[in-house]
């Protein structure tokens, strides 16, 4: 729909500058009204760590200017069967840079559940593999590589070019954009390809990949952790850290990783790096579970 006309300030290197807009177009991917509120829902099925504030601002301004009730602006990101809302709110509706976080909340619908009890059969059943000649991960969240994936899943294919754009690495050094898609090669759940048609390099779903994506959450979320406790590093840290009721130490996890036989991981500093990416797939293994 077409904002109408209005005006705001917005922050500028040289103080509050002052923007007109005429007529701009305005995207709403939900609205739900209620007894007291307008909510209007920006929605996203990827994980970012940032978003523009123009795609709840423009219509908060709008729709403020057209009802008497409160308008709430929600941020909504999908992935891997949960729906992350952040509510937020405009301090000052004339200034775009006020934007506040109200509240967030987390849900997920799914069938079943997974307890420690399960989590244990996993770890006592997962035969161990060879370390693939694929760097070690270093992704830290877990989130990212199952939303990789999903991605992979939903458009058969992703290039580099659009793996960066989804992503949202911004200025980050060149060398993390190949984290997380190293990270899911060696799961084996994606593979690296050269498409000649295109003439890039694409990522797709690996035949085990594509097989665990199509399953059902709860069933993904156990393949996922037996795929991660097939490789011994993770597997004797999470050992460790339910025998003994907390995360061990990065010490401690670095000495376990010079047992494990790490593909080309040589100096200590890049053992200590790696070892954040084993603590941060450990606590998501670990927040699968209900108590």
């Amino acid at each position: 729909m077409s904002s109408s006309s209005f005006s705001f300030g917005i922050n500028s290197p040289k103080g509050l500058f002052n923007i007109n807009v005429g007529n701009s177009q305005v995207e709403i991917d939900g609205g739900y009204e209620g007894d007291n509120s307008l909510n209007l829902i920006e929605a996203k099925n990827y994980i970012s760590s940032d978003f523009l504030v123009r795609q709840l601002y423009y219509p908060y301004k709008l729709w403020s200017g057209k009802i008497q009730k409160q308008v709430r602006p929600i941020f909504l990101t999908y992935s891997n069967g949960v729906f992350h809302l952040r509510e937020y709110s405009f301090s000052n509706i004339e200034h775009y840079n006020s934007l506040v976080l109200i509240k967030q909340k987390k849900y997920a619908i799914q069938e079943g559940s997974f307890n420690l009890e399960a989590l244990s059969q996993i770890i006592d059943t997962t035969k161990l593999t060879k370390e693939p000649e694929i760097p070690f991960p270093q992704a830290d969240s877990f989130e990212r590589v199952i939303n990789l994936c999903e991605l992979i899943n939903q458009n058969q294919f992703m290039t580099k070019e659009q793996y960066l754009q989804d992503f949202d690495f911004g200025t980050i050094d060149p060398r993390q954009h190949d984290y997380y898609t190293n990270a899911a090669r060696y799961l084996g759940l994606v593979d690296k390809i050269q498409d000649t048609t295109i003439k890039q390099t694409c990522f797709i779903l690996s035949k085990l990949g594509q097989k665990i994506m199509n399953t059902s959450l709860i069933d993904r979320q156990k393949e996922f952790i037996k795929l991660i406790l097939s490789h011994k590093a993770f597997k004797d840290v999470i050992r460790l850290h339910l025998d003994n009721g907390e995360m061990p130490n990065k010490e401690t996890i670095v000495e376990i990783m010079k047992r494990s036989k790490l593909y080309n991981v040589g100096s200590d500093t890049t053992y200590f790096r790696r070892a954040s990416t084993i603590i941060g797939w450990t606590n998501w293994i670990i927040n699968q579970t209900e108590e």
